[in-house]
């Protein structure tokens, strides 16, 4: 099946290839497919807005980790701000060498840089009672939470506290449940955030996707899913072919364009394709690599223009934090629509 049989396909089921939508649908596919939509006259196509709405370009606090630690996040925001950025997500609320600082304080300084706090990452559970996670800790994570005026809060945790298994993964997305009813109760979204292992095969189901379970067992309006964009693209790399040797391709985009309601926050990072790697790629900075963020960005919003997508850039272990910032953010703005 091609790619844009494949849309057609998931868009036909979710109502979008009636007569009113003829056009629209056929611009997405030529977005999301790397062609040309056939109802574009040839010569007509024209650069258009940016891929990335106004307002909905962030960055992962932890490709900045360095310079949080030793300057800290006044200087920190300073930078983002010159360099166009909107909003950051945390990966903790200290900063080492800087100095202590309350959460009241970091509140204010990423109000008073024009920025706005979209989500944070937290551990998912220890076996340390006393540890800052959503498992020991849930009340006083949301108690943080809230007091920063975020809308999101999540875990970069995998939910394999319970092992590999189908019925693991069930017993961990009660988990997601109980802390997305906890959080929504407080006016947040709690979500998951991805790396390519949860694109792997239950070890008592090896027709089984985790992935799949996770998205089956969790509530929708309770469990949300950061897509890191860059470990799909390593799962489907490393994932694609069961262990008992059946093929079973899939494609990241995919999951978002079936429900992209679940899909809020997106991280952004790139890499070099190498099938040499373990994961298939080799992570670089945003713009550097080969993924195609215009595919995936455009094939995002334009389907689901209405929702409130957040596209954060990271990089695990940047070479220069800061060179790293300003050449993704300029990437990132210089993406554009391609209008008719």
């Amino acid at each position: 099946m091609t790619s844009h049989d494949e849309l057609a396909r998931i868009l036909r089921r979710r109502g979008f290839l009636g007569v009113a939508a003829g056009t629209a649908a056929a611009a997405l596919l030529g977005t999301v497919g790397g062609g040309t939509a056939a109802a574009a006259p040839a010569g007509s196509r024209r650069p258009g807005g940016p891929l990335v709405p106004k307002g909905r370009l962030g960055i992962q606090l932890y490709s900045l980790r360095d310079q949080v630690s030793t300057i800290g996040f006044a200087r920190v925001f300073e930078e983002l701000r010159r360099h166009g950025y909107s909003e950051i997500e945390f990966a903790g609320y200290t900063q080492g060498s800087a100095g202590p600082i309350t959460l009241r304080q970091l509140r204010r300084l990423v109000r008073d840089n024009g920025l706005r706090a979209v989500g944070s990452h937290v551990g998912y559970h220890s076996s340390d009672p006393n540890a800052y996670t959503f498992a020991t800790n849930l009340e006083k994570v949301l108690d943080d939470a809230q007091e920063l005026g975020l809308k999101h809060i999540g875990t970069a945790s995998g939910p394999f506290r319970y092992g590999s298994t189908v019925d693991a993964w069930k017993r961990a997305a009660e988990d997601f449940n109980t802390y997305g009813a906890a959080a929504r109760a407080r006016g947040m979204k709690f979500y998951q955030h991805n790396h390519a292992e949860e694109f792997s095969f239950a070890t008592d189901r090896p027709d089984v996707r985790l992935y799949d379970v996770l998205l089956e067992e969790t509530d929708p309006d309770l469990v949300h899913l950061e897509m890191d964009v860059y470990w799909a693209y390593c799962g489907q790399f490393r994932f694609g072919v069961r262990p008992d040797g059946v093929p079973a391709p899939f494609d990241p985009i995919d999951y978002v364009l079936r429900a992209p309601h679940r899909y809020p926050l997106f991280h952004v990072k790139d890499g070099d394709k190498d099938p040499s790697a373990r994961d298939g790629y080799r992570m670089t900075d945003v713009g550097d690599g080969d993924i195609d963020y215009e595919r995936f960005i455009g094939g995002v919003e334009r389907l689901s223009r209405r929702r409130d997508h957040h596209w954060i850039a990271e990089h695990d272990n940047p070479g220069d934090s800061f060179r790293f910032a300003r050449r993704s953010a300029a990437h990132l703005r210089s993406l554009r629509e391609d209008g008719c």
